[in-house]
């Protein structure tokens, strides 16, 4: 098996929702894609009167993806992963090296929510989302950076992380630091790669601007309490479609790296200020006809850099303090 000369792109979290429609799009658009995702079926069980199943519910797997991929009749393969463990994702990594050759993207879609205060939110359920989330995040670029390197450092990277802003934090003070820290990885790293030269490759962090019609909108009871229920008729008023998360990521990643390396953005912010895009354009989103779904996300986000911005002084590096010890 290889990737018949096609680029690869691997997508954690791809067996329902948006990661299942990202799959589905860029499949479309020529990628050989890699889904993966911890659950698992056998979809060759699934008469076609059936098929394909629920895309929000547990039926979806990875195996169902790359069924529908494959059958549409683009390149899929379906590999399982856990993303708490680094051992099984640095074997993704792996297992995806030896049957397509090349790793061109990488896009993290894995996440774990729980909304609530500080005092109703117990450590374990912030651990959860630390694992599957921040450190997830982290240990598939760490598998990842090595191919990368092999390949001269052609590759992108997406993140389904937020721009970073005060609101945000709001009753979910533990799940904004998991996703924060998501987004701080994508801003270091797109400042390693400027410093090291690396021109072919980026990091983007990509958010919705408005709900998107998903798993965790429909079956999410935090989120539905917040008043993106996709369940009732009034909540898919204000729910999009999910293309409009695949149609941003691929604009993402053909736009120039210095254009998005270090970006943190909403799909729909992308799409206007990168595309071209305008309200009437945006209509082929909505859930519902005519509706006017209401934007989750601020109009504007906060400039993060200082004045003193490139005074850094003495840099350390603990890697030389060390000898070179990792």
């Amino acid at each position: 098996m290889s990737s018949n000369g096609k680029q690869v792109a691997l997508i954690i979290g791809a067996s329902r929702g948006i990661g299942r429609q990202v799959a589905i799009d860029l499949a479309k658009n020529g990628y050989y894609v890699v889904v993966s995702a911890k659950t698992t079926s056998d979809a060759s069980l699934i008469p076609a009167s059936e098929f394909p199943p629920d895309p929000n519910t547990q039926k979806s797997t990875i195996n169902t993806v790359a069924r529908e991929i494959t059958e549409a009749g683009n390149s899929c393969i379906a590999l399982p992963v856990n993303v708490r463990d680094h051992a099984s994702i640095d074997k993704l990594v792996k297992d995806t090296m030896a049957k397509l050759g090349r790793i061109d993207v990488l896009i993290y879609n894995s996440g774990a929510i729980w909304w609530s205060a500080v005092e109703t939110t117990p450590l374990k359920r912030y651990k959860l989302m630390q694992e599957v989330n921040s450190e997830g995040l982290y240990s598939a670029v760490q598998s990842c950076l090595p191919v990368f390197k092999k390949q001269n450092y052609k590759a992108r990277i997406i993140v389904v992380s937020p721009p970073i802003y005060s609101r945000f934090i709001h009753g979910k003070t533990a799940y904004a630091m998991t996703k924060f820290g998501m987004s701080i990885l994508t801003l270091g790293l797109a400042k390693d790669i400027e410093r090291q030269g690396h021109k072919d490759m980026a990091v983007t962090s990509i958010w919705p601007a408005i709900a998107i019609e998903s798993a965790a909108t429909e079956l999410n009871p935090q989120i539905q309490s917040a008043g993106m229920n996709s369940a009732s008729e009034e909540g898919k008023k204000d729910l999009r479609k999910p293309t409009i998360y695949s149609d941003a990521i691929l604009a993402m990643l053909r736009a120039p790296t210095e254009k998005v390396n270090g970006l943190l953005d909403t799909d729909e912010d992308f799409l206007r200020r990168e595309c071209g895009y305008n309200d009437k354009d945006f209509e082929k989103y909505n859930l519902v006809p005519g509706s006017t779904p209401r934007r989750i996300m601020p109009k504007d986000f906060p400039d993060l850099r200082v004045l003193e911005q490139d005074d850094e002084g003495k840099r350390m590096d603990s890697v030389k303090l060390r000898g070179g010890r990792l």
